[in-house]
Formats: structure tokens, sequence, C-alpha cells
């Protein structure tokens, strides 16, 4: 994710199934993560910091909203990255998402 939000210059929506990721910068979390030393609100290590670290810095370096949409519900753009993620992982190569879903 820190790389496509890093090629797109300007303000910039994301939109994903996971409500982690959302519910993240919606309800602003990574503020009480980074006023905690990144430790989650039960004291416990926050997971994934090294993924999390540059995306929160890249978000907040930038206009970005998020918005979340129902996986798997015919939303095509989610389908066709839900595709290409399957694609990606099975075949352990890069695959592009360029054109029409």
């Amino acid at each position: 994710m820190v790389e496509a939000i890093g090629s797109v210059e300007g303000s910039l929506e994301v939109v994903s199934d996971s409500t982690y990721v959302v519910n993240c910068f919606r309800d602003r979390w990574w503020e009480g993560w980074i006023k905690r030393g990144w430790k989650g609100s039960r004291g416990q290590p926050v997971a994934n910091q090294d993924l999390w670290k540059p995306l929160v810095e890249m978000v907040l370096d930038r206009n970005v909203r998020f918005r979340w949409v129902k996986g798997h519900s015919g939303d095509p753009m989610n389908d066709l990255v839900d595709s290409l993620a399957v694609q990606a992982a099975t075949t352990q190569l890069p695959v592009s998402g360029e054109g029409d879903p």
C-alpha cells in the first residue's frame, strides 16, 4: 500500500475491504499507537509495525482518505484487486491491474 500511495500525486482515496486499515485512519488509532510507543490499547506491541509506521508517516504527509467496501460483494475494483492478489500469491509473480475491471 505504501508503494501505491507513493506512486500517486495529490489527494487520494484508498478503498479497502479491510476494516482494520480503514478504521486505523478513520478513528485515528495511529495517534494512540504513537503516543504509547507503538503499543495497542492493551499494552501489547502493535503487530506489523514495519508496515504500519511508513504507511502512517506517508498518510500524515498527504491528503489521503480511506473508505471501506465489503469484500466479495460485487464491487468491480475490489473483486479485481482480490483476483490479482490471489494470482500473485499463487504464482509468486507480480501482476498488473491495468485496464478495466
